[in-house]
């Protein structure tokens, strides 16, 4: 591969994940009562959620459908001006535009636009900014977004779709995004395994890896992010506690390095919380990490092997899938 393209920074961040359940009730319950988001808000069909140091009103979008996965992946752009030049470099590309909508209760207007893989993007730039209206949720650390409370993750960190053509899926995420590699899977068949995108100095917001399901617009997991490993641990625990699936981990993983915990929502959405680390992308011109597969087949940081099922499932899952 060659050296990366010019940052572009037209998109400031990772902003919000629309995720699908069939268990609305219990999938909110999950979230709230035991991963630890806090609710905004809600409307019939959608509950708003954020963690505690999300500056925006919602970083999760939880909608009662009649299957899971993914509704939509949303970014913020850095400004109205960069949103025009990403809404034109979009409406120039080859791939399908769905237009603008009036937004929802989290932020305006946006652009919305969609992979080869039938995930849906949207951007945007007016948001509604988190404020806080009972004194127990304001934080008297006043450059924090909401009061901490108990062990929550912090923010919303990143997520993973699942793709047949990653190549193309990178073709995409540069094309429309302005988005750079940081990390990738070279597989012995030349093709590539998966890709870790980023739209700023994060390591990375986004993962496409390869779809193993004969599945379509799949979402392979959402991850916030927790201050420590400590944070990891204890929510084991809860998870345990609480009779949550545990699929894999607390353990680190090799690829970005991030301390993770692996777990299925009531309805079947693979979620994480990881500890992200400290590592930022600070160098213009960053060459992609390449992983072979003997490497990978070795499995996490410590020796972990990949588990079966993290290679297979995602949602909605496929037909004969339980």
């Amino acid at each position: 591969m060659n050296a990366l393209a010019e940052p572009c920074f037209d998109i400031a961040h990772l902003a919000h994940v629309e995720m699908l359940t069939d268990k609305f009730e219990e999938s909110l319950d999950f979230f709230t009562r035991i991963y630890g988001l806090k609710l905004s808000g809600r409307d019939e069909n959608s509950a708003y959620l954020r963690a505690w140091d999300d500056y925006e009103y919602a970083s999760l979008k939880l909608t009662r459908a009649e299957t899971t996965g993914i509704g939509h992946v949303a970014y913020r752009a850095s400004s109205p001006e960069a949103l025009e030049r990403r809404v034109a470099a979009i409406e120039a590309s080859d791939f399908k535009v769905h237009g603008w909508i009036d937004g929802d209760d989290s932020h305006g207007r946006a652009f919305r636009f969609e992979d080869p893989f039938g995930h849906v993007f949207e951007i945007y730039y007016d948001t509604v900014w988190y404020e806080p209206h009972e004194a127990a949720d304001k934080a008297v650390l006043k450059n924090t977004a909401s009061a901490y409370t108990g062990a929550p993750p912090r923010r919303l960190d990143h997520l993973n779709l699942l793709a047949e053509d990653v190549s193309e899926f990178r073709r995409f995420m540069e094309t429309c995004l302005g988005a750079r590699v940081t990390e990738m899977i070279q597989l012995d068949n030349s093709r590539i395994g998966g890709y870790w995108f980023t739209v700023n100095n994060k390591t990375y917001d986004l993962a496409c890896t390869e779809e193993h399901g004969k599945g379509r617009a799949r979402l392979h997991h959402v991850t916030y992010a927790a201050d420590q490993r400590e944070d990891i641990l204890r929510a084991a625990d809860i998870f345990l506690q609480n009779g949550v699936h545990i699929e894999t981990g607390p353990h680190k993983h090799a690829i970005q390095g991030t301390f993770f915990l692996y777990v299925w929502e009531p309805a079947g959405n693979r979620v994480e919380i990881a500890n992200a680390g400290a590592r930022l992308i600070l160098a213009p011109d960053w060459q992609p990490i390449v992983w072979t597969e003997a490497e990978r087949k070795k499995g996490q940081a410590w020796g972990l092997k990949t588990i079966e099922s993290f290679h297979t499932h995602g949602t909605p899952p496929v037909k004969g899938e339980e």
